[in-house]
């Protein structure tokens, strides 16, 4: 939202939220080390092949996707904690449930082929 000459809240024009959303995203990623970029960005491509209906944002400062408004996964770079691996996570409006117990984040040291074929999946599944 914008403030106007008067100081009255304009709402934002459609879809400019998801452009903006996309540029805090992309600058976010081209911020991060090599290693962390290169895996944010690959991540990045496949949700936006996967699920072009998920709107790209900054959540807590990492990148994000969420539905309906709500963030439904995430990217967390290993620079971020200054941990060994970076983190996909899906929040509780992933449609992930296996039973009584199921996994909500996922470890990445790398993004080969082999990732991608399963970070396709559980994005499909995820999004419902």
């Amino acid at each position: 939202m914008a403030d106007d000459e008067t100081g009255a809240t304009r709402a934002r024009e459609p879809g400019k939220k998801k452009a903006d959303g996309l540029t805090e995203v992309l600058e976010n990623i081209a911020a991060m080390p090599e290693h962390d970029r290169a895996m944010a960005l690959r991540l990045h491509s496949i949700i936006e092949r996967t699920a072009p209906s998920l709107t790209p944002r900054l959540w807590y400062g990492m990148p994000a996707y969420a539905k309906d408004g709500k963030v439904l996964c995430f990217f967390q770079s290993a620079s971020k904690f200054k941990v060994r691996y970076a983190t996909l996570g899906f929040q509780e409006y992933a449609a992930l449930d296996d039973g009584a117990m199921w996994p909500t984040a996922y470890a990445l040291t790398d993004l080969g082929d082999e990732q991608e074929a399963r970070i396709e999946a559980l994005i499909r599944k995820a999004i419902g």
